[in-house]
């Protein structure tokens, strides 16, 4: 059985973008589908931001993205949103969506929030991958237990 994982940013275009990107690369061994969105609509139809698609490549990542802005339709069939920040977690509560904090499957993490590197510089968005990576080892045991495969 398929599980659907959506990750959620505020445009689209730098955070939520790089996460599905990352999962879906480092999950590609599980029946896994990875996409994202954002919570406002800004950006609905853009590509990432260059500086996330630079980010990734360094990391040795591929994307294709357009921005989408999240809804009730969009999360229809997915079994885990994923918030990169407190307040994204607060409007995606709002909307009556179940979701959790990227950042929480990092047992190492200093901050449970993924902060937005749109404003700041290209070791930002670096650092954004980085902390992708590292909360990936427990998603993996959070699906694996959720779903019964250990």
């Amino acid at each position: 059985m398929t599980i659907r994982i959506t990750t959620v940013c505020l445009g689209n275009i730098c955070r939520s973008p790089i996460a599905a990107a990352v999962l879906a690369a480092e999950l590609a061994d599980l029946d896994v589908e990875v996409d994202s969105a954002g919570t406002g609509g800004w950006h609905v139809g853009d590509d990432a931001d260059p500086r996330a698609l630079l980010a990734l490549r360094r990391a040795g990542y591929d994307l294709e993205h357009r921005a989408r802005q999240v809804d009730s339709q969009l999360l229809a069939d997915t079994d885990l949103v994923l918030a990169m920040d407190a307040a994204n977690l607060r409007d995606l509560q709002r909307m009556g969506v179940d979701a959790v904090l990227l950042r929480t499957f990092d047992p190492h993490a200093d901050d449970p929030e993924v902060p937005d590197p749109y404003y700041g510089t290209p070791d930002d968005f670096d650092e954004v991958v980085a902390m992708v990576r590292a909360a990936v080892p427990g998603l993996r045991a959070h699906l694996a237990m959720r779903d019964g495969w250990i």
